[in-house]
């Protein structure tokens, strides 16, 4: 087994046992996580009481990471998307971690994974032009020694729109 490839494998986070209330109660807060608790109660068939007390033990336990809003991209100021698959020199867990460091300070990366196959990150970079992706491609990407190579895929028009009610199939 290589060093990449033991970086690569998933380290397996702990389950919750779950009910079918508290199924219930998570997709409700999935589409709607400012739904009153009364709301919930009375769908799920349980006291406000019960179901607050699920919702803490929920985000206790790391269920519930964050309350978040979920933004239209289309009501804001024009962006570009690009996708952006980085390969790196070596893989090593030293360059890896440096690399997601560096990502993750970097305001124009929207999101970003490290990826199994032929490159070691897939970047979602957001850009208002191309201009502003040349320079972040040039500065950022190029000018680091551990890249050996990048490869710039540019978005023309979103297909499938991140949706988290779409993993509800998951639950």
């Amino acid at each position: 087994m290589t060093l990449k490839s033991i970086i690569h494998i998933v380290i397996m986070t702990e389950t919750a046992d779950l009910d079918a209330f508290d199924h219930r109660i998570l997709a409700m807060v999935r589409r709607n996580n400012l739904e009153p608790a009364r709301t919930i109660a009375e769908r799920v068939g349980l006291s406000e009481s019960a179901v607050l007390r699920r919702l803490r033990r929920l985000r206790a336990i790391g269920v519930i990471v964050a309350d978040v809003a979920v933004i239209d991209p289309a009501r804001l100021k024009p962006a570009i998307t690009i996708h952006v698959l980085v390969e790196l020199h070596q893989s090593n867990l030293r360059a890896e971690q440096a690399f997601a460091l560096k990502m993750q300070r970097q305001p124009e990366v929207v999101a970003a994974w490290n990826v199994t196959g032929r490159t070691d990150f897939l970047l979602i970079v957001a850009v208002a032009s191309i201009e502003e992706y040349q320079r972040f491609s040039d500065e950022v990407l190029a000018a680091d020694e551990d890249v050996r190579m990048f490869e710039t895929l540019v978005s023309l028009r979103e297909i499938v729109r991140f949706d988290p009610l779409r993993a509800d199939r998951l639950m």
